[in-house]
């Protein structure tokens, strides 16, 4: 963990003229506050008036987008740009910088926010809320801005909303008590929702003010948060001019942590006065497990009206890592409870949602469904109802990345705040620029093999993968580069603490690396059921991945003596029945015991031949006759003999 930088270093000389130089020193280091916020504490009376006296003095600042404009890291990749925004080395002062939101105002002004940690990167540290400003559309920045300071408390979860009628950018925000380490805060946490707005397009900012009373119920006493990231104001319907912004918080009976709590907050006179609107409560149960935690939630407004709400999920039993829910009242209340997206690949993270235009609306998230990496930026053509798959999504990046917001700050033109580094996705803010030529037309059905289990649809075909002469009749072949055949999610697929056999016939002559023959479910560390040939390793490995009740995942593998790696072809059969794991390969049988519990549940679901879900391996072979069965059912039967251009 990085140290924090002494005070002194926030302090950055950027003028030629030495005398203003030494004011504008003693005003950012001293007395900078007065610039941007009123004074909230007796023991800087004396500096504000010392900085009104000196205020006098200095010449009118430089335009926002003055500072930060030779620090582009991209190139203009066919309507791509890149930048890192927030960074310890770019901007002294911070351990790092976390949770960006991102608004465009009435001026088209860009305003970024960010969590500045000051003594180390943990979540309950000393935080102030900063600001960089560009008048540009996002090509040039301002200087940092401290917006809120948390003067040794966490002030965090910054989720800025623009009334579009009078341009006051209204700021939501949630503090805590900060702790000198960099452990989480304590639970139960005692966190209040704050307030705090400009009228100046973001250059001054107001006093913050404590909004307790009317957003934090009695009860919503574990956990709290506003956002993070933009909220919107209603444009339709017989609430229009409504902000919304999203709240998410936590019980606790004085034993446990016992519910779960998203909400939307409401206000209908410009951020005057809010209210707490739509509520989804999800009981916890006495051993820690849950069907859903929906949180960090991200919003858009559908031409009809309706609130599209999606959010994180954290840890629930139903399967996915993003939820979704929709309020048709003006945010009153949900029509249904939330609903989880197994499919929608992502990691445990925030995630955020913005229209592009009625015709296409994006979702921003790391498409890595075991880790926060591969930031990708995925289309949705029917506003929110359904997302298109990570493979036919646009990716912004291969590094880790985290927390994004988006704003669109032109027409056909978006613009991305997200964490992001090499070795870790705390280790920058990068801002990227894009427009709707990048991200590219809708791309049509993919090539399809058929499903011959009763009421599925075929599978897609990916990539390179093209039909060979099979064990019987066809086959697929996969190049080891892009080619893969994934199943759309389906009810039955998902085996839970099922018995099952799968089995299916692969040929390869792979010496080395990881080479997927069958994926369901998750990856890494997640429930997972997976068949792989391991030729460096002299095996092939069947891996069960489960977890039961609130304890840890638990995983068993079982490998056969041989890689099988010789060019023929191969019977494989893996079958889970009466606490014990059999592998087949051939005549040959290998079994160790089983672990307990669900090989399906709470992460992300997918079913993949030929690639591992987090698109890091693919296969250099052949498959042919891919089958599960279970319980006396077929619950997928793929003999990957034909091809077809249809939509699967």
């Amino acid at each position: 963990m990085a140290a924090a930088h002494p005070p002194n270093s926030l302090c950055g000389n950027h003028s030629s003229n030495l005398h203003l130089a030494f004011i504008r020193h003693g005003i950012r280091c001293g007395f900078r506050r007065f610039v941007t916020i009123r004074s909230r504490k007796a023991r800087r009376a004396t500096a504000a008036l010392l900085s009104g006296a000196l205020l006098a003095l200095l010449p009118h600042p430089a335009p926002a987008g003055a500072e930060g404009a030779a620090v582009n890291t991209g190139d203009a990749r066919g309507g791509f740009e890149e930048r890192v925004l927030f960074t310890a080395e770019q901007d002294p002062g911070y351990a790092c910088y976390r949770i960006p939101a991102i608004v465009t105002t009435t001026h088209g002004t860009l305003l970024a926010f960010a969590e500045g940690r000051k003594r180390n990167c943990g979540d309950a540290t000393d935080i102030d809320i900063v600001l960089k400003r560009s008048t540009d559309g996002g090509r040039t920045w301002g200087p940092l801005q401290v917006v809120d300071p948390g003067d040794g408390d966490t002030h965090g979860n910054p989720a800025p909303v623009v009334d579009r009628r009078t341009g006051r950018i209204v700021l939501a925000s949630t503090y805590n008590e900060g702790r000198d380490d960099a452990a989480n805060c304590d639970v139960p946490c005692n966190r209040t929702p704050h307030l705090q707005y400009s009228d100046d397009d973001g250059t001054n900012w107001s006093e913050p003010r404590d909004l307790t009373a009317a957003l934090r119920p009695s009860g919503w006493n574990s956990w709290y948060a506003t956002g993070p990231g933009h909220g919107i104001q209603l444009a339709h319907g017989p609430h229009r001019g409504r902000l919304v912004i999203g709240v998410n918080a936590e019980s606790h009976d004085g034993v446990h942590t016992s519910a779960n709590h998203a909400a939307l907050a409401l206000s209908d006179d410009g951020g005057a006065h809010w209210r707490l609107g739509a509520t989804d409560t999800y009981p916890i149960a006495r051993d820690d497990t849950y069907r859903q935690k929906p949180s960090e939630l991200t919003l858009a407004e559908r031409d009809d009206a309706d609130i599209y709400v999606n959010g994180r999920e954290q840890g629930g039993t139903d399967l996915g890592n993003r939820d979704e829910a929709v309020s048709r009242d003006g945010g009153a209340s949900f029509a249904a409870p939330f609903r989880a997206l197994p499919d929608l690949y992502t990691p445990m993270v925030q995630g955020a949602v913005v229209p592009l235009h009625p015709g296409r609306w994006l979702i921003s998230a790391p498409a890595d469904p075991d880790r926060r990496r591969t930031m990708t930026i995925r289309s949705s053509y029917d506003q929110g109802r359904t997302w298109e798959s990570a493979d036919h999504g646009r990716r912004v990046t291969a590094d880790w990345s985290g927390y994004s917001d988006m704003t669109v700050t032109g027409p056909g033109t978006v613009g991305l705040l997200y964490e992001a580094g090499k070795r870790d996705a705390r280790d920058e803010i990068r801002f990227a620029r894009f427009t709707e030529d990048w991200l590219g037309p809708r791309r049509g059905p993919d090539p399809a093999t058929p499903d011959r289990a009763p009421g599925a649809e075929g599978a897609a075909v990916l990539g390179g993968a093209r039909p060979v002469a099979g064990r019987f009749g066809g086959a697929l072949a996969f190049d080891g580069e892009d080619s893969a055949v994934r199943l759309p999610y389906r009810g039955e697929l998902p085996l839970g603490t099922r018995e099952f056999t799968a089995s299916l016939w692969f040929r390869y002559s792979a010496e080395d690396g990881e080479q997927p023959f069958l994926w369901m479910g998750g990856v890494g560390g997640s429930p997972q059921v997976s068949l792989r040939g391991e030729p460096a390793a002299g095996r092939v490995a069947a891996q069960v991945t489960a977890v039961a009740g609130a304890a840890p995942a638990r995983t068993a593998t079982v490998y056969s003596a041989g890689a099988y790696n010789d060019g023929q072809w191969h019977h494989l059969t893996l079958r889970r029945a009466a606490g014990r794991l059999t592998l087949t390969v051939d005549d040959t049988a290998t079994a160790v015991p089983d672990v307990p519990g669900s090989v399906s549940r709470t992460s992300t679901f997918g079913v993949h031949l030929g690639q591992k879900p987090d698109a890091r391996e693919f296969l250099t072979g052949e498959l042919d006759e891919v089958k599960v069965t279970s319980q006396g059912k077929t619950v997928l039967w793929l003999p990957l003999d034909t091809v077809n251009n249809g939509t699967p």
